[in-house]
């Protein structure tokens, strides 16, 4: 490790190498503090293609693992080190090179935040749609790593549907250039659409195109309803799918969510107020006002009480205010383990009624959030500071919520990645024809191994 470090000293600017044990200390793991790491031999906090990619040959040199990293605010360990390795930090890489309006694109470096592209693009007229929840302190480079999905997903897709193109850095330190700038293009092997997602195991993204849609045509219009439990709540996502009605927003908050925000915030909350949804829909005019309407008949239906309806964007805002402050209130009372499973969205209402079982069975406090729109669920498993037995049972419980996920035709991931924490559910999701198909790829793009070692993907047995 120190002939690495002594190497890199060499070839790199000294502002970009971190060596010292307290700051490698930082950059240990992401925000999956539930999941293995270990300290990095060194961090390389690189400012350009070029010292990712002199980082990279370096490394392969020696064969000494490389873990690229974004802002870290991660929740499956995807961007958590491994021993010895070396930590690729893309978060110095912020510059906004090209918006072209006529076009709609943008070409953004990795380490631009979400909400910084989505300010900077709004001047041109343009928006981008993906919005994770982390958006104020997510990277657009940890975007694809990922490919985030986010709260107007369920209407306007995720992050794969918005990359053209990228520049990326391959296993031997060579530099490629993937994708096109026009609308249409199948030229070739979809390279661009298989490093998104691929949690840094393939390339080190350094930058992307990005598809942008004009600002204008939307009337946001918000519909929010309590509920007196999880499955009333499930029962009304179900009916506003079975309706047709793609809104472009549909987020779920539960009880536990709801009471820690609002008591951070200072809220008062309706009686009874066990789960809550926010619903909109952005088409506009009279269309808008009619879709908005059946949204709220549909939640008084399946029980909604306090049903409010919003059409001014501070008014909207504020309203979906409380779903973007779920996780950080959560925080604030111990270790969350993150869920992030995806079902059938007429399958959300036993989801909802299954982990609210395993919650009472393991003894464990599990409160909901989700993308309930399109099925997307992230149950947040709690367990207090030092308390051994309860971080068991939370991890128990976190493998139960997998289980029926995939018993109801479900996936492990919606948008999180796999990361560490979700190998086990991968394996038992994957066929081991796929997963000699995920072996093929990794190999043959990573033939040493040493781009984010272990993530991602589980290694096939022998018997597969």
């Amino acid at each position: 490790m120190h002939d690495v470090v002594a190497t890199l000293s060499a070839v790199l600017p000294a502002a970009s190498l971190v060596t010292e044990p307290a700051e490698l200390e930082r950059y240990r793991h992401d925000d999956a503090e539930w999941a293995d790491s270990a300290l990095p031999a060194a961090v390389v906090l690189a400012a350009s293609a070029e010292e990712v990619a002199a980082t990279v040959r370096v490394a392969a040199e020696r064969g000494v693992p490389v873990v690229p990293r974004g802002a870290g605010t991660g929740l499956s360990g995807g961007a958590n080190a491994v021993a010895g390795c070396v930590v690729v930090s893309l978060e110095r890489m912020t510059a906004v090179r090209e918006v072209n309006v006529e076009e709609r694109y943008a070409v953004v470096e990795a380490g631009v935040i979400n909400d910084d592209l989505r300010r900077h693009v709004a001047a041109y007229g343009l928006w981008y749609p993906p919005d994770p929840a982390s958006q104020a302190i997510s990277t657009i480079g940890g975007n694809v790593a990922t490919n985030a999905g986010g709260i107007c997903c369920v209407k306007y897709g995720v992050t794969r549907d918005y990359v053209l193109g990228m520049t990326v850095v391959l296993a031997d330190g060579s530099i490629a250039r993937l994708g096109r700038t026009t609308a249409k293009g199948v030229t070739g092997y979809d390279l661009t659409a298989l490093m998104v997602g691929s949690e840094g195991t393939l390339g080190i993204v350094v930058d992307v195109t990005v598809k942008l849609r004009p600002i204008g045509g939307r009337e946001e219009r918000a519909v929010i309803g309590y509920f007196r439990s999880l499955t009333d709540a499930g029962r009304a996502v179900a009916a506003v799918s079975a309706a047709g009605i793609v809104p472009s927003a549909l987020e779920l908050i539960d009880r536990m969510c709801l009471h820690t925000v609002a008591e951070w915030q200072g809220w008062q909350l309706p009686e009874h107020a066990n789960a809550l949804l926010l619903a909109s829909v952005d088409e506009v005019g009279a269309s808008g006002e009619e879709l908005a309407g059946r949204v709220a008949e549909l939640f008084l239906a399946a029980g909604g009480a306090n049903v409010e309806r919003a059409t001014d964007p501070e008014e909207v805002a504020r309203l979906f205010l409380a779903r973007r402050l779920a996780y950080p209130s959560l925080e604030r009372l111990g270790p969350v383990l993150t869920e992030d499973v995806c079902v059938p969205r007429s399958a959300v209402p036993e989801m909802l009624a299954r982990i609210e079982r395993i919650a009472a069975d393991a003894d464990v406090v599990i409160a909901n959030i989700a993308h309930a729109g399109d099925g997307n669920l992230h149950p947040l498993i709690i367990a207090p500071e030092g308390d051994d037995a309860a971080k068991e049972r939370a991890k128990a419980a976190f493998d139960l919520i997998v289980e029926s996920c995939r018993e109801l035709g479900g996936t492990v991931t919606g948008e999180h990645g796999v990361g560490l924490l979700k190998l086990h559910g991968a394996a038992a999701e994957l066929s081991p024809v796929v997963l000699r198909m995920h072996a093929a790829v990794k190999h043959a793009l990573d033939p040493q191994g040493i781009l984010n070692p272990g993530k991602a993907f589980p290694a096939p047995t022998a018997s597969s």
